[in-house]
């Protein structure tokens, strides 16, 4: 019996809705944080600070939920709520928030990704080819998860595709994950103290990731050009 498929679209506009939900449960919780930190200046600093910490797990675990929901929707960011949750938490709880997100949108994503059509657009990706096509599988699927603009939809088919374990996957995910919720984190609380320099670094950070997989982009195209001229 042919195995019965979920929609596409209607899981998307169930993720967005739903994610619209917790966005206004986010905005009610820290209204009042968000009006400090339009009219931000060094007066109400550490009054922000104490409205920050006053908040429970619950309120954090909005932010959880919404940076997953965001991750977990083909074409969305959550780049904004990240860098949010490390301007209100600090680099360390920001990166946590994130991180946790961050794996549970994607796990997500995997554990239902077989059960979808996805279209034929996504399945003859270039990206998806290159990261089927890798001699180091698992490398590959690390790094494409800690580069920004590779869709996290394409890692978790192309995981789906090679059949990789839970456990390989899970231990993909965490490391992969890593280091651009550290950087969101680590930017939001460089925009909260006002550091310049921390705000440089963390934009070179993002440019060396991106730059690293343009170059292993063009090796991979000069490859398959030299492959398909012998």
């Amino acid at each position: 019996m042919k195995e019965r498929k979920l929609n596409k679209t209607w899981l998307i506009v169930g993720a967005i809705i739903l994610a619209v939900i917790v966005l206004y449960f986010i905005y009610r919780t820290y209204k009042p944080e968000i009006d400090l930190l339009l009219d931000f200046n060094a007066h109400n600093k550490a009054k922000l600070l104490h409205m920050i910490r006053s908040h429970g797990f619950t309120d954090i675990f909005l932010l959880v939920a919404l940076v997953g929901i965001l991750n977990a929707i083909p074409g969305m960011s959550n780049s904004v709520v990240c860098i949010f949750a490390g301007l209100c938490y600090g680099p360390i709880v920001g990166f946590l928030i994130n991180w946790v997100g961050n794996i549970l949108g994607n796990s997500t994503v995997m554990s239902i990704i077989r059960k979808i059509n996805l279209s034929k657009r996504v399945k003859k990706n270039k990206i998806l080819h290159y990261l089927l096509q890798q001699k180091h599988p698992l490398i590959a699927l690390t790094i494409g998860f800690m580069i920004p603009v590779i869709p996290s939809v394409l890692v978790n088919y192309a995981g789906a595709r090679l059949n990789v374990s839970r456990k390989h996957y899970l231990a993909m995910v965490t490391v992969g994950m890593a280091p651009t919720s550290f950087l969101y984190a680590f930017g939001g609380d460089a925009i909260f103290k006002g550091n310049i320099r921390r705000l440089i670094g963390v934009a070179i950070a993002i440019l060396i990731l991106i730059g690293c997989y343009l170059l292993v982009r063009k090796i991979w195209q000069n490859h398959e050009e030299k492959a398909a001229t012998k």
